[in-house]
């Protein structure tokens, strides 16, 4: 009956009978989404990307106040007369400042009166104090110019010739100490930056041969298929690429909330002790626009980094394969 049924069907009833839809099961990545191991990877990574955020901008902090000290010793010089017997201050105080200011690169000079040398002695010495009755020595401040200083040693001579009690102090010191200081700081930061790094391709590299062991079979079938060496590392480059973008973009993230909180609470607390010794030590808490974008920078070499070292390690354990396969007899340790 059905048979004929079926060649009762007129053609056109034949052209509009549809033929039931192919449901085609959607592919499955070859790594999970999301497991166990994924989520510690993700904190280690957010752990690696905070510290190496921080000393980033620890480094910047530092080289920018060590600027500005750097820059206001050097913006000027100091000369000491100490006091002698029968020695007329004043008038020696502007004796110096007067052959200091004759010579090219100084612009201007300012003798410290007995009010301001009190100020200076007085968390040493106590306030109220007689200098008539102290020998501390006067200073004379000489502002220069910083692209065209003077000949500081020619100075130097002139007023010890002229003013037997006077001593030049051009702060190269204090200078070379802040200079050094810079410097070994930043070579500490980069020291630094180079082990968190370090640590997180070793971390990537043993968390994808883990990855690579949970599921071998898989490659292995992928492979003896026919699936080029680079689709498989492709895909494992997207797993750990998304994975390493989550742990850098918080741990980046949360370093650039630790700074914004910082100079928050240095701006609520300005003129109170605490806030006085942090800037004086560190600067602001500010690390600025090229600082957020050194955090971001990193943030993307992190992920690079990451990505590059899953790809590498797929495609070495891919060979490691390949040569077990040819010589079953190299199968240890892969």
């Amino acid at each position: 009956m059905n048979e004929m049924n079926r060649k009762a069907l007129k053609p056109e009833q034949k052209k509009t009978q549809k033929l039931p839809q192919m449901r085609i099961r959607p592919m499955a990545p070859i790594l999970p989404p999301s497991n166990i191991q994924g989520n510690a990877l993700i904190v280690v990574i957010a752990i690696m990307a905070f510290l190496a955020c921080l000393t980033l901008g620890a480094v910047s902090m530092v080289r920018a106040t060590a600027s500005t000290w750097q820059s206001q010793i050097s913006r000027e010089i100091t000369i000491q007369i100490k006091p002698d017997e029968g020695l007329d201050m004043n008038a020696t105080l502007n004796k110096a400042r007067n052959l200091a200011l004759s010579f090219v690169g100084t612009r201007e000079g300012t003798i410290m009166d007995e009010a301001a040398t009190s100020r200076l002695l007085e968390p040493w010495l106590g306030s109220g104090l007689d200098l008539s009755e102290l020998p501390v020595p006067r200073l004379v401040i000489i502002t220069i110019d910083e692209s065209n200083p003077p000949d500081f040693e020619a100075m130097r001579n002139m007023l010890k010739a002229e003013i037997p009690q006077a001593f030049l102090d051009d702060h190269r010191t204090w200078v070379d100490r802040l200079v050094s200081m810079a410097h070994t700081t930043v070579m500490i930061g980069i020291g630094v930056l180079v082990l968190v790094f370090s640590a997180m391709v070793l971390t990537v590299v043993f968390a994808t041969r883990g990855a690579l062991s949970g599921n071998r079979h898989i490659v292995e079938v992928l492979h003896f298929v026919g699936a080029e060496s680079s689709f498989v590392a492709r895909e494992f480059q997207k797993h750990f690429l998304k994975i390493s973008l989550k742990g850098s973009g918080f741990g980046s993230a949360l370093a650039a909330g630790v700074f914004l909180a910082a100079g928050f609470w240095q701006s609520r607390s300005l003129a109170t002790p605490q806030s006085d010794q942090a800037s004086a030590l560190f600067g602001t808490f500010a690390v600025g626009v090229e600082g957020y974008l050194g955090i971001f920078a990193t943030m993307m070499v992190i992920a690079l980094l990451t990505t590059i070292t899953a790809r590498l390690t797929v495609i070495r354990t891919i060979d490691d394969i390949d040569r077990v396969r040819s010589d079953p007899s190299k199968s240890e340790g892969v």
